[in-house]
Parts: C-alpha cells; structure tokens; sequence
C-alpha cells in the first residue's frame, strides 16, 4: 500500500489513491478517483485542478473512503456515485440495472438524426432497463410519445425514478419478450431494443467489472436466434404501417441478426458503432 501521506488534501489524495488503485489492477486508476473526489466534494472533476491545496475534511474523508474501497474490489464506478450521463441527460444506475454504454448513446443520435424535431411519433424501447433510451428521446423529442418495457421490477422502479428526476413523462410497463405483450394492442411508429445478447460462452472473456457486478439477466442471452426472433415477430405485431424497428448487436453475432430479419421480409440497414463494428440494424417490414 502507497505511504499514507501526514496531511490529506486533494492533491495528496489523487496520488494516493492512484497508486492504490495500480496496485489493485483498477481500470483508468487516476480517472476513478478523480471522479469519486469530485463527487464526494460535488465538484466538476476538471476543477479538481484548481484546488489541489484543499485540505480534505474528516466528514469528506469518511464518505470517500469507503468508495475507494469499492472500486478497488473493482465495482464500476457508476455503481458507487449512483448516476451517469446520458445523452444529456442524468441517469441513475444501481446494481440490479445495466449501467448505460457509449454506444447506446450513438444508437439514440442515430434516431434523432433521422427523425427531427417536427415529427410526432409514438415509441416503444423493449427492455428499457435504466430507462436511458425513451429518457433521452423524450428530453429531445418531447412531442413524441414515449414507452419502456422490461421484465424486472428493479429496472422499472429505477426506470420510472430516472424518468421523475429528468422532469420527462414516459410510461413503463412491465412486460416479457417470451409471453403475450402488455402492449398487445397498441401500435408504435419506432420500437427500439438493446437486448442481452452476449453469449454464456463468452463471460469468462469480459471483463470483472461488468461480469461480476452487473447483472446476468441484462447481459447474457442463450440464443442470438431466439432473442432477436422474439423481437421480430413483436414488432411485426405492434409496428405501424411504414414503422422501423431499430436493434442494438453484438458485433460478431450483427450478420446473422441481418440473415434473420432479412429472411423474415424485412429491408435492413446495418450501422457501424464509432469503433468501426456492426452495431446497430434500422429494419422495415416489407409489404
């Protein structure tokens, strides 16, 4: 463990606890505690930078050494603070709900890019987990109609909080892929879906912080075939005429969900992520 230094200050703390956190093989080990500094102090983490000389206080101290301990065991760091930004808006997270990804976020611009402000449409996102998706459309769109499904009560209780703390109305509903759906007899223009779909094959290769902490259910599908086919034919059910439905993929499994769809009659566009991988797939059903 680093020498513990006679007086805590900012400054002594983010080199501290960045040397604590290499030993601990931490992810990014001076970014961690430059955010869980900045939240404890509730300041910007670039403003950091202009109080180095701050003394920390004994109150200070006692909230952030428990964090640190946390994250050293390796627990994201959006778990600990307990929100993230998304597309413009604050999203909360906390185990028992995926915590909101980059990518996610280029799906939402996608969207907005293709349908302007002017539009009115009424959206479904299918397994809404933290509520992000609908979140971040509504706070852009806000004359389009916005509905989440998801089949955990955690990830709708957070849903529905994150959706009051935003100050945007979209309605949730608790509601499984694999049974006759809450929605059964409505009819959106969009449905959206960033589905589990990392293979049980594949956990060993991810990494700790997302496997051991982030939960199963959210991460992990048992077939490819039989998790976007169960978004197929839900959305050829409640797709209005001339609706899309837009898929976020796995990068190696992004083919055969286009195989899939394209054999079930539907026109389809696949989308590279920023890191240049199949990522997303805007599909229409074909008359």
């Amino acid at each position: 463990m680093p020498k513990v230094p006679s007086v805590w200050t900012v400054l002594s703390m983010l080199e501290w606890a960045t040397k604590f956190f290499e030993e601990k093989n931490v992810k990014s080990p001076r970014m961690s505690i430059e955010w869980l500094l900045a939240d404890v102090l509730s300041i910007k983490r670039l403003d950091l930078y202009l109080e180095y000389d701050r003394p920390l206080s004994t109150a200070e101290l006692d909230e952030l050494r428990p964090k640190v301990k946390r994250r050293s065991l390796h627990e994201p760091l959006q778990y600990i603070t307990g929100e993230t930004d998304f597309h413009h808006v604050h999203i909360k997270v906390e185990p028992g709900v995926l915590i909101p990804r980059q990518e996610t976020e280029e799906l939402v611009a996608w969207i907005l890019e293709l349908y302007p402000k002017e539009t009115e449409l009424t959206v479904l996102d299918v397994g809404t987990g933290s509520g992000c998706i609908p979140i971040a459309l509504k706070n852009s769109r806000p004359n389009w109609s916005l509905y989440g499904s998801d089949v955990s009560d955690t990830a709708l209780e957070i849903a529905r909080k994150n959706a009051s703390y935003n100050e945007v109305d979209v309605e949730f509903a608790k509601d499984d892929l694999f049974q006759p759906s809450h929605f059964s007899d409505s009819k959106f223009n969009l449905i959206i879906s960033n589905p589990p779909y990392i293979l049980p094959s594949e956990k060993s290769n991810l990494d700790q912080e997302v496997k051991n902490y982030e939960p199963e259910e959210a991460l992990f599908c048992d077939s490819t075939q039989k998790m976007y086919g169960a978004i197929e034919k839900l959305s050829t059910q409640l797709l209005s005429k001339n609706g899309a439905l837009f898929l976020e993929l796995h990068e190696d499994t992004a083919q055969e969900v286009q195989e899939l769809y394209l054999n079930n009659n539907w026109e389809v566009n696949l989308k590279n992520d920023y890191g240049n991988k199949p990522r997303f797939l805007l599909a229409k059903k074909l008359d």
